[in-house]
């Protein structure tokens, strides 16, 4: 979910609006904040000369002689490009939106959440226990931030700073620093992490009378026997024929909740949540490959947004050696030093969510005479609590929040707002958030380090082991041909009757946390048998490994960690495709990334397609439907009637059994599709049963009313002619601007927003554009932020694409120039040798030596 969606700024009048603006947009046209890509810039703080080259795309190639300027240079050059998402990304980190956009109810309530749950406090402990290397680079990466951002007003560095300016908001360009770099962290782990909300979700189902049996129907476990996991039962050190998969808790009651600032507990912050956001990986050996050298790919699914969520950049040393180990391509995060996703000179490695249950909530009980301190053990424990002040850009008077927080965690349901008012601690049902990425110090930079630098299976493990969260699949390929799989994080090992999955009490250590799994125990792989891996949010092993685990771990724990995962519609086709197609070249591989095949419709059509209708014209559409060979296809008529058949589907099958605050429950989700594939085995499941009518109805009662209202609903959005209809008219992608993307002023949204683009996809097919069914028909809610294809017999053959562009700044040509392209499942050149890149444009950065703060304007 876009962080912002709903919000209309306070803006002036629309047509002061449309005139300033407009004057500021010819200004910027013609020498506003486009960065300077060319030429010779003298620069303070290098120790040597510094070239950035850029390939057609923009994207830049950094060549430097020593550590310090190569990572100096990649912060003022991911500066250059994207300030406004670096400065927008560091404020939504600290908690501080509300100094950027102003007043407004919906940003005030998200950074009263982030500071309760205290990812800055966080952070600043992870930067007191790093290494001084690590530290050391990314104050380099800093000072390259505060050397393009230096000594220039808000107007000269980004267009959103004037328009926002139109609102009476006013700026402070304050230096970056490696707290902002960490903080960066935290938001995505906690994005890409999390059980919180579904813990809340399934407690609250259980409160309103939902029996056991009922929720496990619409929590269904993963279909070890149908689908894939990751690794296979021979690929795995541990395991076990006792298939052991969770136990169960019996959950307090919990009551009505509500969160710090009245946020949405499934809410994400800005790559979006849930296990359909996810991400496909695979990798194939040289067995399997034309070249007779593996080839790996990757493509993650992430929330809409421009500028794209990556940057594509390389970091080369001119020699590689001990004092500059880097030679490395990929994607990084703009906030963030150094790649995430890519290769190296010997090692190319992708990534995927995997879906671990890294988080617990826990009931406190409080001392009534002292809300400061709570029971642990029978004995009354202090709190530690942080005063948090918010304040607004627009000025209006700051809110001061005091933040109780116990050894679990921080108390995340006191703070919220009733008519505006600030409620304060919470006194009914407390309750304290455990999350291993705020429990422990983290040192995920430290282990990017070791991981751009890593030269073999080895080197790559080592770096993993630092790797503590967000826990990742990682597929890893190398130059000798040999493939892998490790997957890396703090996995949190539970009490035996701990399932994690409804909140438990927090006033003993019952249910505390027994440690978290070795990282020598957790999934992991080398050279398969089978010649491949492949990921995509699926579970990471069979049952048998958990059942192996938990007895490794002395047997008295429940060691089953991921509870988040997709039902495996993606990897079956991954499979699939890579089996039938073999040998594999970065042609197949593009084939694979660009397929809109739905095994989920496969296996739901037959059921209607089975039955008779009253109706002779749905019978005819029921023979039609019974046509398709089940591809998202952009042009498909049958993709557009299955999709409005599945919004009726499930709000049928599942809507009218639930309370009415958690009907959002019912979305279409994987989860939803994998809940009603099971139910349709069991025609006679008590959650066909229409609740809200005296007869009882069957799984057929409730298929042949679907259809009719499928059918009735496209008719009337999209007339009856069926030759008319097309799956891309009613889904399409609108690249979305934060904030100013959701100004609700249209001339504004049409200068930053881009799109809307037509396209095919869905969430269970590989090119995954997911759509959400309570939410009607139109824009996607999360798509494929980048793609990319790595050949290990030769890096240049190598593609990748990004869905928007390189620039951050609208009236760059690079902003958007890559949109079409990425529609179309088509690439550029993902440049690996400085000879592939030859004609690009080159800028030299040059030391200077000057004393002078570059700090002259902070003021709007």
């Amino acid at each position: 979910m876009k962080l912002l969606r709903n919000i209309l700024l306070i803006l002036l009048a629309v047509v002061v609006i449309l005139v300033a603006t407009g004057a500021f947009i010819v200004r910027d046209r013609t020498h506003g904040v486009l960065p300077q890509h060319s030429g010779t810039v003298p620069v303070d703080g290098l120790k040597e000369t510094v070239e950035v080259v850029r390939d057609a795309r923009g994207v830049p190639h950094i060549y430097a002689t020593n550590t310090h300027d190569l990572l100096f240079a990649q912060g003022y050059t991911q500066a250059q490009d994207r300030w406004w998402q670096m400065e927008f990304s560091r404020h939504t980190g600290h908690g501080r939106l509300s100094e950027l956009v102003g007043l407004n109810e919906e940003i005030r309530g998200v950074d009263t959440f982030i500071r309760t749950v205290g990812w800055t406090r966080s952070a600043q402990r992870d930067i007191d226990a790093m290494d001084d290397e690590t530290l050391s680079y990314l104050q380099a990466f800093a000072d390259g931030v505060n050397a393009y951002i230096g000594g220039k007003a808000p107007a000269d560095l980004a267009l959103e700073y004037t328009v926002l300016g139109l609102t009476g908001v006013t700026f402070e360009i304050e230096p970056w620093t490696p707290l902002d770099t960490v903080v960066w962290g935290k938001v995505l782990s906690w994005d890409l992490s999390g059980n919180r909300g579904v813990e809340l979700n399934r407690a609250a189902l259980l409160d309103a009378g939902l029996s056991p049996e009922m929720l496990a129907d619409f929590f269904p476990a993963f279909p070890y026997d149908a689908h894939p996991s990751i690794l296979q039962a021979d690929e795995l050190p541990l395991m076990s024929d006792t298939e052991r998969t969770r136990s169960t808790t019996a959950p307090p009651h919990i009551g009505e909740t509500t969160l710090a600032g009245n946020v949405d507990p499934m809410q994400s912050i800005y790559f979006g949540h849930g296990i359909d956001i996810g991400s496909n990986n695979w990798v194939v050996s040289g067995e399997l490959t034309e070249s007779g050298l593996p080839l790996i790919a990757g493509d993650t699914h992430l929330s809409v947004n421009i500028p794209a969520v990556w940057y594509e950049v390389g970091l080369h040393c001119v020699e590689v050696n001990d004092d500059c180990p880097f030679n490395v391509v990929g994607f990084a995060l703009p906030p963030i030093p150094m790649i995430i996703y890519g290769h190296n000179e010997r090692v190319a490695w992708a990534v995927t969510n995997t879906g671990i249950d890294s988080q617990d909530n826990y009931l406190l009980r409080v001392n009534p005479e002292n809300p400061l301190q709570y029971e642990w053990n029978g004995k009354m424990r202090d709190m530690t609590t942080y005063t948090e002040i918010i304040e607004f850009g627009d000025g209006s008077e700051p809110v001061e929040i005091t933040v109780r927080e116990t050894h679990l965690g921080p108390v995340i349901n006191d703070n919220s707002y009733e008519d505006g008012e600030l409620t304060g601690f919470n006194t009914e049902n407390p309750m304290a958030l455990r999350w291993t990425s705020i429990a422990e110090t983290s040192t995920l930079l430290q282990s990017a380090v070791l991981l751009n630098t890593a030269q073999n299976w080895d080197d790559f493990r080592e770096a993993l082991r630092l790797w503590d969260g967000p826990s990742q699949n990682f597929l890893y390929a190398d130059v000798d041909g040999n493939i892998g799989y490790q997957m890396p994080g703090n996995v949190p090992v539970r009490a035996a009757d701990h399932d994690g999955f409804t909140p438990v009490p927090g006033w003993t250590d019952d249910y505390e946390w027994r440690g978290y799994v070795p990282f020598d125990l957790l999934p992991s792989t080398y050279n398969p048998e089978r010649g491949y891996i492949a990921s995509a949010n699926q579970v990471t092993a069979p049952a048998g490994y958990y059942a192996a685990l938990a007895e490794e771990l002395d047997g008295d724990v429940n060691a089953f960690f991921q509870t988040n995962y997709a039902y495996a519609y993606r990897a079956d086709r991954i499979h699939l495709m890579i089996e039938d197609n073999a040998p594999h070249s970065v042609n197949t591989f593009s084939k694979m990334q660009a397929d809109t095949y739905s095994s989920h419709a496969a296996d739901t059509v037959p059921f209607f397609t089975g039955l008779d209708y009253d109706d002779e014209r749905l019978n005819a559409v029921r023979d039609w439907l019974a046509e398709w060979d089940y591809d998202y296809a952009a042009e498909s008529a049958h993709a557009l009637f299955f999709s409005y058949l599945w919004v009726e589907l499930p709000r049928r099958a599942l809507s009218d059994q639930l309370p009415e605050d958690r009907a959002y429950m019912v979305n279409g989700s994987g989860r939803n599709k994998w809940a009603v594939h099971m139910l349709m085995s069991d025609p006679d499941n008590i959650w066909w049963d229409d609740a809200e009518t005296d007869v009882t109805e069957t799984r057929d009662d409730i298929l042949r009313e679907a259809f009719a209202a499928a059918l009735a609903a496209v008719e009337a959005d999209h007339g009856a002619d069926r030759a008319a209809w097309r799956w891309d008219n009613a889904h399409f992608v609108l690249h979305t601007h934060n904030p100013l993307g959701l100004s609700g002023v249209e001339f504004i949204e049409g200068v930053f927003n881009r799109g809307p683009y037509p396209t095919g996809g869905t969430d269970t097919v590989i090119n995954n554009m997911r759509w959400r069914t309570n939410r009607g028909f139109g824009t996607t809610g999360a798509i494929v932020s980048q793609r990319m294809i790595i050949d290990l017999s030769d890096f240049d053959r190598s593609l990748s694409i990004i869905p928007t562009g390189q620039s951050g700044h609208p009236f760059s040509s690079q902003y958007d120039d890559q949109a079409e392209r990425w529609i179309a499942v088509e690439y550029g050149p993902m440049h690996w040798t400085r000879d592939s890149i030859a004609d690009g444009a080159v800028l030299r950065l040059e030391p200077v030596e000057s004393s002078a703060s570059p700090f002259i304007y902070d003021r709007f």
